[in-house]
């Protein structure tokens, strides 16, 4: 029997092997498409030190392709919960790494365990996607696993807030997940959501369609809808993450924060005098009326750049967090059509 030095030790090496995911080459290689690792995403999503990482050493099982020879502790996924100005959260981020973040049986049960935790105890979950969708060598126990995920994201639907972000190219069941979600935040350039690549597109039907076109941030924030907000880089969509976990109810039972405001709910709004024009076929910008009402003019919009005939988005009003719906006159004359249709009543629901 080992001794309690060498159980210490082997621990200890468990742990390291976690923290290194794929190695230093795969690391560098990850920075060098300006991605940021998973543990530096979730330190940066998480307040400073409040960080808990849960299942760090766990190890998939699967024997098939010489997986058995291939083993790094966590399975390709970091795990835990934290604060995000000082309120509980809850958070995975999928490591690209280690086995190019495929999801895997083990991998998958370790995001059920944080999805099971955060409904359990009415917390949001926020989940960093980065992954090459299902890891083929464990065959239909990874697809189980995926299934265990969807399950758990339509039980939460409704009760917790749910925000993915959009890290990386996610294909077939990586974005099946998110895509169910509250909010989507994709990072431009770098992140793609398709349900399949631009190869099996060709082979199918002969079409040759780029990554960016398929399934890009802009594709996805402009004509699906697919997608929330564009972001420029893996900290801004980290930032907006946070600013939406600072605006929402921690759950369907709890009002959501109160946020301090100089602004005095009682003023005079004379600038809407001049924004508004007099003739009524005259095109006005919604969002400076919009600016003008809510405290100290800040709006966070969503979908910005799909269905622009209507607008929503989350404010401020005495303080309380609001959510804004509002016809655009800019573009088709503020005209519902199926997309603004849409676009208006899914937020609603929401609220």
């Amino acid at each position: 029997m080992a001794s309690t030095e060498e159980r210490l030790k082997d621990l200890r090496n468990r742990k390291a092997r976690s923290e290194a995911g794929g190695g230093q080459a795969r690391v560098d290689s990850q920075h060098n498409r300006g991605k940021m690792t998973a543990r530096e995403r979730m330190e940066l999503l998480l307040d400073d030190g409040s960080f808990q990482e849960m299942d760090a050493l766990v190890e998939h099982r699967c024997k098939d392709f010489g997986m058995e020879k291939n083993i790094i502790p966590g399975d390709g996924v970091v795990t835990g919960h934290g604060t995000i100005n000082g309120r509980e959260v809850f958070a995975f981020a999928q490591d690209f790494t280690v086995y190019g973040g495929s999801l895997g049986e083990m991998h998958g049960l370790k995001i059920c365990k944080v999805l099971d935790m955060a409904l359990k105890t009415g917390r949001p979950v926020i989940g960093m996607n980065d992954s090459g969708g299902a890891r083929i060598q464990e065959g239909v126990a990874s697809l189980g696993s995926y299934a265990e995920i969807f399950f758990r994201n339509v039980r939460s639907s409704g009760v917790i807030p749910q925000i993915s972000v959009i890290m990386g190219p996610c294909a077939g069941g990586a974005v099946y997940s998110p895509a169910i979600t509250d909010f989507v935040i994709m990072v431009d350039k770098t992140a793609h959501m398709f349900i399949t690549g631009p190869e099996v597109i060709k082979t199918v039907t002969n079409e040759e369609v780029s990554f960016e076109d398929l399934g890009g941030a802009m594709t996805h924030g402009s004509k699906s809808g697919v997608s929330h907000f564009t972001a420029v880089s893996d900290e801004e969509a980290i930032q907006l993450a946070r600013e939406l976990a600072d605006l929402l109810p921690q759950n369907n039972m709890e009002k959501p924060p109160i946020r301090k405001t100089s602004d005095p709910k009682d003023r005079i709004c004379e600038k809407l005098d001049t924004i508004i024009p007099t003739e009524s076929n005259k095109p006005y910008d919604v969002i400076d009326v919009i600016n003008e009402i809510v405290d100290d003019g800040a709006f966070l919009e969503v979908q910005a750049d799909w269905a622009k005939n209507i607008v929503i988005g989350f404010s401020h009003l005495g303080g309380n967090t609001i959510g804004v719906v509002a016809n655009q006159p800019k573009f088709l004359a503020g005209c519902l059509d199926i997309d603004a249709s849409d676009k208006a009543a899914r937020f609603v629901r929401f609220l």
